[in-house]
């Protein structure tokens, strides 16, 4: 786990949260601000839906904003160590399970997308696989019992 709040994210992340938040500092919050006042124009806000949508999307993408901003601001990019032998954060791995192989990224928590390979270090999975070596097998409880995972390669 990264030191003091930090939280690890790859090169690729940060760019997409870097262009996630300048999109909604310099887009969408004009388009909210014009759907508020076009909304005003049509009278009485208290019983106006379009009025009281437009805030509440417009609370959504302020409290965003500071979620992204804090993410930024305790980054740790993560450095490829491509001469590792040991799995951390950042390392890519062929396993091996029950039903056949598998590549993982380990990757922060704001990056994981199990469905696409990238396991986070905060997961059951991804502390099982943390600091291990190839050969070296794994097994995590998981709802469905216990998937055991045997580290063919470290990239």
């Amino acid at each position: 786990m990264p030191p003091d709040g930090q939280q690890y994210l790859t090169s690729e992340g940060l760019a997409k949260l870097k262009s996630e938040l300048k999109e909604l500092k310099t887009v969408k919050r004009k388009e909210i601000a014009q759907r508020i006042q076009e909304a005003k124009e049509l009278g009485d806000l208290s019983e106006n839906a379009e009025y009281a949508e437009a805030k509440t999307e417009q609370a959504f993408i302020e409290g965003r904003i500071i979620e992204l901003e804090n993410i930024l601001k305790n980054a740790l990019v993560i450095k490829s160590d491509k001469n590792s032998d040991q799995v951390k954060v950042g390392s890519s791995l062929k396993v091996k399970t029950q039903t056949g192989e598998l590549t993982l990224t380990i990757v922060g928590s704001n990056e994981a997308d199990p469905t696409r390979g990238l396991i986070s270090n905060e997961s059951p999975l991804g502390q099982a696989l943390l600091g291990r070596k190839v050969g070296d097998m794994v097994e995590v409880k998981v709802p469905a019992g216990i998937v055991k995972y045997s580290i063919l390669e470290i990239n």
